[in-house]
């Protein structure tokens, strides 16, 4: 952002366009002996171009120019989410109200007029730059909020490219509700209340943090969304809020690497705590609904509806280090997947369902812990 000056110091760059050369010239002069990097156009398209290409602070920007005039630059400007930030100095020998009005329209942010006074011109960029520095440090203080908030849910990876896009499609969806066919899955451990009983609450708690922490991290790392952790349970999302490739594939990749990661807590623990602690997982695939959920008092960034419910309920029957799955995420598994899950012979009934579902059960582990 900007350029580094003889004494490291961050230059700001000025984009000066017109057709005279003589007038680039002679702004170019003034702004270098104040420190300003200047860049210069000697047309409209040409100034397009560059704004696009490198960071710019401002743009002094003629209005009676051959081909396109400085009202349609500016307008272009202006229309971008890339760089409607921008300060934009119309600079014009016109002196009537109907051009100003058209300059404004056109969404200019100051006027200066011919001839150009170095004290004036000096002063009308100090003012808009000083402008334009504070306006991009609140943007900055936004973004790091927002990613600090998202990185809770989402991988960094996928909170930086929604930073990163102006117009991308979560934004668009934030304070919105939609519906999207995707993926939910459930963790839950197994044996964690008996086991709550017979230890410290410090102990307790950070058998949860570990857990916790190691799950979100799997889940981060097939750019799953984390949506709820409440008690022992964990809800992951998967197709939302983005739509994502090998959606199920996806899904029941994560929650083997899952079981893996649990594994590995499983030893700690034992060593540690003398405690004995499983993992099932239940995931379903099906229409839900995502967005914000809640009140003006409370509002809960998650995913609702059956196809939620029901991966609750698969989790729920799960026992230690097994992963069970609905049939309608197994019909979309790829061949190389679905052999690792074999069907169940009979359908399940699940809890708060009036009928019955087929399900698959992948991975299966040792016997419920009692």
């Amino acid at each position: 952002m900007g350029r580094q000056g003889a004494d490291g110091r961050r230059q700001h760059v000025v984009l000066v366009v017109d057709d005279q050369s003589v007038n680039r010239l002679l702004m170019q002069q003034y702004l270098e002996r104040e420190d300003y990097a200047v860049v210069s156009a000697s047309s409209g398209a040409e100034a397009l171009e560059i704004v696009h290409a490198q960071p710019i602070d401002m743009v002094l920007l003629d209005v009676v120019m051959k081909g396109m005039d400085g009202y349609e630059v500016c307008r272009r400007i202006k229309a971008d989410d890339r760089t409607l930030l921008i300060p934009v100095v119309m600079v014009t020998i016109l002196q009537n109200r109907e051009d100003r009005i058209k300059a404004l329209e056109a969404g200019a942010d100051e006027f200066l007029s011919r001839p150009i006074y170095r004290e004036e011109l000096l002063a009308r960029v100090r003012s808009l730059i000083r402008w334009h520095d504070a306006r991009r440090e609140l943007q900055r203080a936004q973004q790091e909020q927002i990613r600090n908030a998202f990185k809770r849910y989402m991988c960094p990876k996928v909170v930086d490219d929604i930073l990163s896009s102006p117009d991308s499609e979560l934004r668009a969806m934030l304070g919105h509700t939609a519906r999207r066919d995707a993926v939910a899955l459930f963790t839950d451990l197994r044996g964690f209340t008996s086991v709550s009983e017979s230890i410290p609450g410090e102990q307790v708690v950070g058998i949860l943090n570990e857990y916790f922490s190691a799950m979100a991290e799997v889940a981060h790392d097939y750019e799953g969304t984390v949506f709820n952790m409440a008690g022992d349970s964990l809800l992951v999302g998967f197709g939302v809020p983005f739509e994502q490739s090998a959606l199920a594939d996806r899904a029941l990749d994560c929650a083997i690497e899952m079981q893996g990661a649990f594994r590995r807590l499983q030893e700690t623990w034992r060593s540690r705590y003398a405690v004995e602690v499983g993992l099932g997982v239940g995931i379903n695939r099906g229409e839900l609904l995502f967005g914000n959920v809640g009140s003006d008092a409370f509002v809960s960034y998650t995913i609702i509806g059956d196809t939620v419910n029901v991966a609750q309920r698969l989790q729920q029957i799960a026992v230690d280090g097994e992963i069970v799955v609905s049939e309608s995420l197994a019909l979309t598994l790829s061949a190389k997947h679905r052999a690792c899950c074999t069907p169940q012979a009979d359908p399940v009934s699940l809890k708060g369902r009036r009928q019955s579902i087929r399900v698959y059960s992948c991975c299966a582990g040792r016997a419920t812990l009692s």
